[in-house]
């Protein structure tokens, strides 16, 4: 079987919004609060930092288990990995996710400032400056035959859309308007010329779009 590139449980606002204005390290999303966009997913079961049982099943949670799936790499932009912009001043800052990130396997940051990789728990991360094709390339040979896994930000996924590489994608629609921040798309019928396109409300109020390649 190929291996696909994947985006999955990539979580936007009604108005296209997948982070506001005004990133810091307290902030990752800036303004925008980020459990108006991952709620949902955290209520699930299968939710991968729940502490305690219990957790609700059914679609979302069946969503929230995919994340994971069949995933043996993670490429993500740099604005994804910190808030820190051109050269890195600090390298002991390492990301928002603390001890336990919650990749586990090789990630590839984009960036055009490279600096050495270094590893928490069992997530490794890798920074490369090269073109998403590139990336792509390079997460495909460290993911051993799995799928590769597109974790954003936007930016970044914009890009690979743009270079036609995205295999799959799983979009989260939360109700909630942010205003302004980074887009993703003023409405996802943009993506129906290459993609088949499939909405699916939630109980919980969020609506899961789904693409695949045409």
């Amino acid at each position: 079987m190929s291996q696909l590139l994947r985006v999955h449980c990539f979580c936007v606002s009604r108005d296209g919004f997948g982070s506001g204005e005004g990133q810091s390290p307290e902030r990752p999303f800036g303004h925008a609060d980020p459990t108006a966009l991952f709620s949902w997913a955290g209520a699930t079961a299968s939710w991968p930092n729940r502490t305690d049982p219990g957790g609700s099943r059914g679609l979302d949670d069946y969503m929230t288990r995919e994340f994971a799936r069949d995933v043996g790499a993670e490429i993500m932009g740099r604005n994804k990995f910190g808030p820190q912009r051109g050269p890195w001043k600090d390298h002991e800052w390492k990301g928002w996710w603390g001890d336990e990130p919650p990749f586990h396997t090789p990630v590839f940051v984009l960036t055009h400032h490279v600096r050495p990789s270094f590893a928490l728990s069992d997530t490794t991360f890798h920074f490369i400056d090269a073109t998403p094709a590139e990336a792509l390339e390079r997460a495909k040979e460290a993911a051993d035959g799995k799928d590769v896994r597109l974790g954003g930000g936007v930016a970044t996924v914009r890009e690979f859309l743009a270079a036609d590489l995205v295999d799959t994608m799983h979009v989260a629609v939360a109700p909630v308007d942010l205003g302004k921040g980074e887009k993703l798309w003023d409405s996802p019928d943009e993506l129906e010329d290459r993609f088949h396109h499939e909405a699916v409300p939630s109980p919980s109020g969020v609506t899961h779009h789904l693409f695949w390649r045409r």
